[in-house]
């Protein structure tokens, strides 16, 4: 098969006993029982050639740059093919690619810089269904008279209130923000639609697809936004932020900098240091991708060499696209069966497209923290309150009860795994 042919789904899967080999923290025992990471969506774990990759830079190139010798240049090296495989992930140009501490810290960046630009009496529009690092960092700009405004998402079912973004966007609006899928529930927002809204105004699109990158592919130039954000911890890499930026809006920005910095882009938006070790496991982590991506294509034991990184990736994305859909599928069916349990966000089997394996529940009689404590003795690793996303909790009035228990399902999860959950949460609520 070329490159330039589709690869049919029917040839695309996932290996799963070569995933989970990759992963050393899977290994674990808790208690007995062995250890289930159903709390992806806060972090996920790493695959060994990460944390080789990191070993050996500090093993051997531990080095500032622009020293004229070797592990100087080495450390130049590793950070220039990491920006190139963060623009194939991303599918943009080298250039374009920051790296930063975080995702919150680089919208804070991003968003100073704006807010240069911007006078009294303009607006952004923002969504309640945003984690907080896609919120605070721009309503902060209130001190400097901006008008914010919220989009509101249907209580039902956690999706997106669209025609209410649509109408919160005006002619004073200069960046409207949204969230690629929300990291509490796992909707997936339509953010093609967000953008397109943003584009009519003449406002700047930002886009949050921490929460998304680890389920589907991100394409920035079909999508066509200003800019987009994610956290390489949240897809198999080390705890760094990521933002795409067209080069045009930073190389017209003035970022906030010390003066000794380069004047150039991208280096220009990034604060001093940076972490050299962790971005050599950047590298790394799309080269996990791409050998995912090229065993699934080939349905063989061995990865193939003729495919590029960019088609490797996505084709990794789709095998993961399957593979979860089946695991949500279950996780579904089993949580809607168990007595006194409210599962929050989309339901419906037609609607899964619209969400990825992520799930936020309350059970009546338990707190999110009972539950997280109890299926933590038993090895089940998930996440209770709020996960930063304030407003979603504020909203549909759980903030005050403990927020929801979360379970994150990414690609290394079984079904096996699955269904042992649900077993234990039976056992846990007596049903």
């Amino acid at each position: 098969m070329s490159i330039a042919e589709p690869t049919p789904a029917s040839a695309i899967a996932l290996d799963l006993t070569w995933v989970r080999s990759q992963f050393p923290a899977l290994a674990q025992n808790i208690n007995g029982h062995p250890a289930v990471f159903l709390d992806g969506p806060g972090g996920t774990q790493v695959p060994q050639q990460v944390i080789a990759s990191i070993a050996d830079y500090l093993s051997r190139n531990n080095a500032n740059t622009g020293g004229a010798y070797s592990t100087s240049r080495n450390t130049e090296q590793v950070i220039a093919a990491a920006r190139s495989a963060m623009a194939d992930f991303l599918n943009c140009d080298a250039d374009e690619i920051v790296f930063g501490q975080n995702m919150t810290t680089l919208t804070y960046a991003i968003s100073r810089a704006i807010g240069r630009e911007l006078v009294p009496g303009d607006e952004i529009v923002l969504t309640l269904l945003d984690h907080d690092a896609n919120f605070s960092p721009w309503k902060a700009l209130e001190e400097k008279g901006v008008v914010i405004r919220a989009a509101r998402f249907n209580p039902a079912d956690c999706s997106l209130d669209m025609q209410d973004l649509s109408e919160k966007i005006g002619p004073r609006t200069r960046l409207v923000a949204a969230g690629y899928a929300t990291n509490a529930t796992g909707t997936i927002n339509n953010v093609a639609q967000v953008v397109q809204l943003a584009r009519h105004a003449g406002a700047l699109a930002y886009i949050d697809a921490v929460h998304y990158a680890p389920h589907g592919p991100i394409d920035v130039r079909a999508l066509d936004c200003d800019f987009l954000a994610c956290s390489t911890y949240k897809f198999f890499g080390p705890h760094m932020g990521v933002l795409y930026g067209k080069r045009e809006h930073l190389k017209r920005l003035t970022p906030y900098k010390l003066r000794p910095n380069a004047d150039y882009i991208p280096n220009c938006w990034e604060w001093g240091t940076l972490n050299h070790e962790c971005i050599a496991g950047i590298k790394a982590c799309v080269d996990y991708w791409e050998e995912l991506g090229r065993r699934a294509e080939a349905g063989l034991a061995a990865p193939q060499p003729q495919v590029t990184r960019r088609s490797a990736i996505l084709a990794a994305h789709q095998a993961i696209h399957l593979y979860e859909r089946k695991m949500t599928e279950t996780m579904i069916a089993g949580l809607l069966a168990i007595p006194g349990l409210k599962l929050y966000g989309i339901t419906d089997p037609q609607r899964f497209d619209n969400r990825c394996s992520t799930f936020a529940i309350r059970i009546v009689g338990h707190t999110p923290l009972e539950l997280a404590t109890k299926l933590g003795d038993r090895g089940f690793f998930t996440l209770d309150g709020n996960y930063y996303a304030l407003n979603l909790t504020e909203q549909l009035d759980v903030e005050r009860l403990g927020g929801f228990l979360r379970i994150g399902l990414v690609h290394y999860n079984t079904i096996e795994e699955v269904e042992r959950l649900l077993a234990a949460l039976r056992e846990i609520v007596g049903a």
